[in-house]
């Protein structure tokens, strides 16, 4: 039997469904900032993947041995920190500047000719200063300079041929 006076499902007030607008706001907010950074990361991915190597130009081919002319002056560290001198490297590294100097000459802008010579100029003077400073420290303090091997000669190599390498610590 029925109860007349009990209430039916649908005379009982219909549930409401309460949003927060401040929750709104901050999701929006949230997924605004989420887009900009995605947008923002994948504008550095487009821009990294559209990095080239320099143009292959005479000035680069200068730059990338006189590069290899001065780290062997000591101008960088090896992971322990030490100061790796290796004055062969560096010689010919100068000396292939000197013969693309030579083979050249006549045959390049007056731009590319006098930032060769200026290179060959720099790199003489600080390949002296560096000579002298090796062979002062050795003379004055021989323990402190580590004498090493061509970095890419065998072990037996090694043995037989004069050292190239100086490390300080």
């Amino acid at each position: 039997m029925i109860d007349p006076n009990s209430q039916h499902s649908s005379d009982a007030p219909a549930p409401s469904i309460h949003v927060d607008s401040d929750w709104k706001a901050q999701a929006e907010a949230e997924r605004t900032r989420l887009a900009a950074k995605d947008a923002a990361m994948d504008a550095r991915a487009a821009e990294a993947g559209n990095e080239q190597l320099p143009p292959a130009e005479f000035r680069s081919l200068v730059g990338l041995l006189a590069s290899q002319a001065v780290m062997g002056l000591g101008t960088m560290a090896d992971p322990q920190g030490r100061v790796v001198v290796d004055l062969e490297g560096s010689k010919f590294a100068m000396d292939l500047l000197q013969v693309l100097h030579d083979k050249t000459k006549g045959n390049l802008t007056p731009e590319e000719a006098g930032e060769l010579d200026e290179v060959l100029r720099e790199l003489g003077m600080r390949f002296g200063a560096i000579a002298r400073m090796v062979a002062e420290q050795m003379r004055t303090a021989p323990g402190s300079v580590v004498a090493g091997a061509p970095a890419m000669a065998p072990p037996a190599a090694a043995a037989q041929k004069p050292v190239s390498k100086l490390i300080i610590p």
